[in-house]
């Protein structure tokens, strides 16, 4: 595929209506020495590197860091390493003059040269090449470069800052990134912690998102229940910020808890312990078995909390049979609201002989579920039922047709 010019805009728009502290910054202890690091490094004249994980919100913080300082009055011009072919990269960050190579009519300042008097912001910096390395390290050494086919040097005036989701003191001492570029872009260091590491602002996140989302789709929600709430308190966030912003997102569009529940469900699995306690010889199979028991009622009983213990939107949430459900949580000896130890309509009924475990009469059969209004909740409706569910066996059992009631 073709290259075809840059994804993102050149210059960040300064309309950036950025968060209030207290939403970027939050409550938590990690983030408040991030706060203090911010105010302490804002008005130097220094190149910065931020480091974390994708979607912690890196480029708010480069955004936040030229806002607050001497250098906010010049432009804050981004480059994306990764989106820009690194053959192509080189021409985009420092510019060519005309006829420097097959298609260069004309001549083009680089991103350098458009950031003079401001930030220039270099995203994901360890995708650069080993040889677009160099020529950046004498731009930071000496505020000088050179066009591409050009013959003079020019000088800026700028801020650099730059942001990585990589390991870089590793791959310096890998030899996958140049030491000496490493040590100059660390002079000064910013680590934003992850999600999962700040669970306290998850809240003021949430509702941060549902505010500015609704807003945006010119719709307003109720907030989420408290059992959802503690569902997305508990999850482990992988994809951090930028993943419970598109939750939210994905909420206010559908309008339902359910949109999001199910994905939530899905990696929860992974949130588990296993302790060996004994340690002798054990059964691995019986300690998986064990370990699967206890991951499948803890994803239940979230999935419950988070729909206020309504089963059957958590069967739809689960993707599951709602009678599924109800066996499942007699197995895990999970109580409903009333709390006695197990769960309303929870009994069980013999397995019919060539399906599966849970298979209940398909609802096209009305004769076999009786011929009052289809509700299965009275007691006359479920006597018939189970009757019939034995007629089905005995039917398999004897080889004839079951005598219907």
């Amino acid at each position: 595929m073709a290259y075809i010019g840059p994804i993102q805009p050149l210059i960040i728009s300064r309309d950036r209506g950025l968060p209030p502290d207290s939403v970027i910054f939050g409550r938590s202890p990690k983030m408040q020495r991030v706060r203090e690091a911010v105010e302490k490094l804002q008005g130097h004249n220094l190149t910065i590197l931020i480091q974390g994980e994708s979607g912690t919100g890196k480029e708010i913080l480069a955004m936040l860091l030229h806002d607050r300082s001497p250098w906010a009055k010049g432009a804050l011009v981004k480059v994306s390493c990764p989106a820009i072919p690194g053959t192509l990269l080189e021409s985009e960050l420092f510019g060519y003059e005309r006829g420097a190579f097959t298609g260069a009519y004309g001549s083009k300042p680089g991103r350098v040269e458009l950031a003079q008097g401001g930030t220039l912001f270099l995203d994901e910096i360890g995708e650069l090449d080993l040889g677009l390395q160099a020529k950046l390290l004498q731009l930071l050494q000496d505020g000088q470069f050179s066009r591409i086919g050009g013959q003079v040097d020019k000088r800026v005036e700028l801020r650099v800052i730059c942001a990585t989701n990589r390991r870089l003191d590793q791959e310096a001492q890998a030899g996958t990134f140049r030491r000496d570029l490493f040590y100059r872009i660390n002079v000064a260091s910013v680590c934003v912690p992850p999600l999962r590491e700040r669970r306290e602002d998850i809240r003021d996140l949430v509702e941060y998102f549902l505010e500015t989302q609704s807003a945006g789709f010119n719709c307003k929600l109720k907030p989420l229940s408290p059992g959802l709430m503690r569902v997305l308190e508990n999850y482990e966030w992988p994809g951090n910020i930028r993943q419970l912003e598109n939750l939210i997102k994905r909420y206010v569009i559908l309008g339902t808890e359910d949109a999001i529940t199910a994905d939530l469900m899905e990696v929860a699995s992974s949130s588990f312990d296993t302790q060996i306690s004994d340690p002798g010889p054990f059964s691995l199979k019986k300690l998986v078995r064990q370990a699967a028991q206890d991951c499948e009622r803890k994803i239940i009983l979230e999935a419950l909390q988070a729909h206020q213990w309504n089963r059957r939107h958590t069967a739809r949430a689960l993707r599951i049979g709602y009678r599924t459900l109800l066996q499942k949580m007699q197995q895990a000896r999970l109580a409903g609201r009333n709390g006695n130890g197990r769960s309303e309509g929870t009994e069980s009924l013999p397995a019919i002989p060539g399906q599966p475990p849970g298979y209940e009469i398909p609802p096209e059969a009305p004769a076999l579920r009786g011929s009052g209004n289809g509700k299965s909740g009275n007691g006359s409706d479920r006597s018939h039922y189970k009757k019939q569910h034995k007629a089905i066996i005995e039917e398999h059992k004897h080889g004839e047709p079951a005598i219907q009631a």
